[in-house]
């Protein structure tokens, strides 16, 4: 073992640490220090490109905050996929053939809040209840706070718009639900969050509070929760698709039939499981294009939260499939990295204006998956699904 490595990353560090652990050659990582602590190396992913044909909607936000439709358009795009996962792109590409045959892929974006689940420890439950009842009434006043505090550390990109409280015991939980623009905004929105509560809760409240809590938990940061699941967190997004039965039948290798009887068959499992999803794999999916594009890999949990739906209808079957939590972004984080940056501009993603457009591409890319993966198991036996994963495991 080496003994403690530096923890800057200036040049001299970033060498001394490679030397300390046996990495060769001098590596030149200035364009990856502002993105991690003790930056050592970079991991070499590859990525491979899938094409679809979607119809995206085009969103902004009303002085509300809800999600308005301004737009529509058709539009053929190809997807960075960053994965080992053999067989994965010509899985979805495959779904996305089935779709593109079938019209192509329509997304919709429903929703747009993202969270911070703070606490308020009190006496009592009553005094509890009392500081709740006093938060509910005073929106108005918090999202005021926020515009006109003079306080260094908000940032004025994470808008204030609702509040939701929940009293256990002595705690009186506070969900404060924010807008984020472009950005994911985790570290915006906390920082607002933290002012609200040490500077406009704790100082007005209307009760003693002997503990404040920035997170507690209700929410379900990077975790599926019941919560995101109802109520969304990031990006609301619903993609769908009619598939035709000619398409089922000559590039998916099934029916119709087959595949209802799957959804069926899958929807009852995943409630039997208790099961906060009711999908087959779409993380592998949203992981591969958040690993190209920069995304944080720890919000990959709460973002494939899925509830999927398959429908006979004349002439084929509708399918679609809802993200309730897609935490994803086109500015900050890792987006500004090389190659990240690069790939989400090949998305026509990169930068202001281009979340909505993103989260609907990621939204439709999953769809294919799902669409291809259940054409597999929809066969008798699944005979399918058992070949692809046999033929391209790898290891045997």
């Amino acid at each position: 073992m080496p003994g403690r490595l530096p923890r800057k990353n200036d040049p001299a560090s970033i060498a001394e640490r490679r030397a300390a652990l046996g990495l060769d050659g001098d590596a030149d990582l200035s364009a990856f220090v502002k993105a991690a602590e003790s930056v050592t190396g970079v991991a070499v992913i590859p990525v491979s490109v899938a094409q679809l044909r979607v119809s995206l909607g085009e969103y902004e936000l009303s002085d509300d905050g809800e999600v308005l439709e301004t737009g529509r358009e058709d539009d053929d795009v190809v997807v960075p996929l960053a994965h080992t996962e053999g067989g994965l792109t010509a899985s979805v590409q495959r779904g996305a053939k089935a779709a593109e045959l079938s019209g192509g892929f329509r997304t919709h974006v429903v929703a747009d809040r993202i969270t911070r689940a703070s606490c308020f420890v009190c006496r009592d439950t009553s005094d509890a209840l009392t500081l709740a009842r006093w938060i509910d009434e005073r929106i108005d006043d918090a999202q005021s706070f926020l515009r006109e505090a003079d306080i260094a550390e908000l940032s004025r990109y994470a808008v204030l718009r609702e509040v939701k409280t929940h009293v256990v015991g002595p705690m009186c939980h506070v969900l404060w639900r924010f807008t984020t623009g472009d950005a994911v905004g985790p570290n915006m929105m906390t920082r607002n969050a933290y002012a609200l509560n040490m500077a406009f809760v704790l100082p007005h409240a209307p009760v003693p509070i002997e503990r404040a809590m920035l997170e507690a938990n209700m929410g379900g940061d990077k975790k599926p929760s019941h919560e995101f699941f109802q109520r969304g967190h990031g990006k609301t997004v619903i993609a769908e698709v009619t598939l035709s039965d000619d398409a089922i039948a000559r590039v998916l290798r099934t029916t119709a039939h087959d595949l209802e009887a799957l959804s069926w068959a899958g929807t009852h499992g995943a409630v039997a499981s208790g099961m906060q999803s009711v999908a087959f794999t779409p993380a592998s999916a949203i992981a591969a294009v958040f690993a190209a594009t920069g995304q944080d890999l720890g919000m990959v949990a709460t973002s494939s939260m899925a509830h999927g739906t398959g429908r006979r209808v004349e002439g084929g079957l509708h399918a679609s499939i809802r993200f309730p939590g897609l935490e994803v972004g086109t500015v900050g984080g890792g987006t500004n990295l090389p190659t990240s940056h690069e790939w989400l501009a090949l998305l026509g993603c990169a930068g202001p204006g281009k979340v909505y457009r993103f989260a609907q591409i990621i939204a439709a890319t999953a769809l294919a998956l799902e669409i291809s993966a259940s054409a597999a198991m929809a066969t008798a036996g699944s005979e399918n699904f058992f070949r692809a994963h046999f033929e391209r495991g790898g290891i045997r």
